[in-house]
Order: C-alpha cells, then structure tokens, then sequence
C-alpha cells in the first residue's frame, strides 16, 4: 500500500486559514504601532508578494523592487487597514497595483540597452543548474499562453492558494468571473499539455 506524504486538502486549508488570521492580527498590531508585529506581518506575507509579483510582471529583475513597493504602500496606508478581508487580499491588491503602475512606468520610460548583442547578454544573465529550473521555464510559458485575466485568477487560486471570494477582492471582478476565468485557464493548459 501506497501512502501519501501530501496533507490532506482540509489540512491545507485549516493551515492557509491560521496564517492568514495571523497574519491579519499582525497587521492589526502592527497598525496600533506594535513595531514587532510589522516584522511579523511582512515576514508572513513576504514568499506570497513574491510569488504573486513575478507571475504578473514577467521581469525577474523587477521582482523585488515591486515587492519592496508593495510594502512600503502596504505599511503607509496601514492606518486604512479594518481587517475586513485577510491581510494577505489585501497586500496581494496592493501587490497588483504595484504590477500595473509598474507597468505603466516603464511605457513612459522605456529602457535602452547599449550593448551589441542584447540577447546574449540576457540569456547569460539567465540561472542554470537550479533544480526545477527547466519546469519553472514550461511553467511560466504555458501560464504565457492564457489571457492576462485568466492568468491572474489561476495563478490566486491555485498556486497561491487564495479562496474564490480572495482572489475576487484581488482582482476587483465578482467571485463568479474568478470561478469562470479559472475553470477555462485550466482547461486551457490541459489542451496545452495533452
């Protein structure tokens, strides 16, 4: 008899569920000026940014800059935070809108490379001999291939594990849109696999 080492889905969830009511009670301290919450909350929210970040951005370089720009905003409207939702919708909101204005600064300022033979340069700068790295790279071309929304509703729910309703407040769209974008992203890349 086989026996898993994965927890259960329930185990999963209940594990998600304190992190994220830990991480919202830091940030709650953390708002009535608890200097040791701040740490708490950030370190706990810190590998999801991250994550979340360089799904949207598509710029390794960029990553953690946008990260640190999400934090800074997360921490300057702390003061706005009520803990309506769980702390991390809430930074990962934030996160996207770091994305976006990201994105929409680099349209303004567009970077100029001096060098002769920029595609060299890049493919030097890439990591090799990381274990997963060659799927990580099938990974990000297949997420590649969805549309930017149903990307994003995937990349909430199933890789970073936010709930339905989560990933609505996220992405600012009604919990039966993320339902929809998440069912033909995965039966996009299942076409795309089979």
């Amino acid at each position: 008899m086989i026996t898993s080492t994965l927890p259960a889905p329930a185990d999963l969830r209940a594990r998600r569920e304190t992190a994220d009511a830990s991480a919202t009670a830091w940030a709650l301290a953390a708002r009535a000026g608890d200097a040791d919450a701040v740490d708490h909350f950030v370190r706990a929210l810190h590998r999801d940014v991250l994550r979340y970040v360089s799904h949207l951005c598509g710029d390794p370089q960029a990553v953690d800059d946008l990260a640190q720009d999400t934090f800074l905003r997360a921490l300057g409207s702390l003061h706005r935070f009520e803990g309506r939702s769980s702390a991390r919708a809430w930074v990962l909101s934030i996160a996207r809108r770091a994305v976006v204005d990201g994105f929409r600064h680099a349209a303004v300022r567009p970077r100029r490379y001096d060098g002769a033979d920029w595609q060299a340069a890049v493919e030097r700068a890439q990591p090799r001999d990381v274990l997963g790295f060659d799927d990580g790279i099938v990974l990000l071309d297949l997420l590649g291939a969805l549309s930017e929304e149903r990307r994003e509703a995937f990349v909430l729910t199933q890789m970073l594990g936010l709930s339905y309703e989560e990933a609505a407040v996220v992405s600012g769209c009604p919990v039966g849109t993320v339902r929809s974008r998440v069912a033909r992203a995965r039966a996009a890349l299942t076409e795309l696999v089979v």
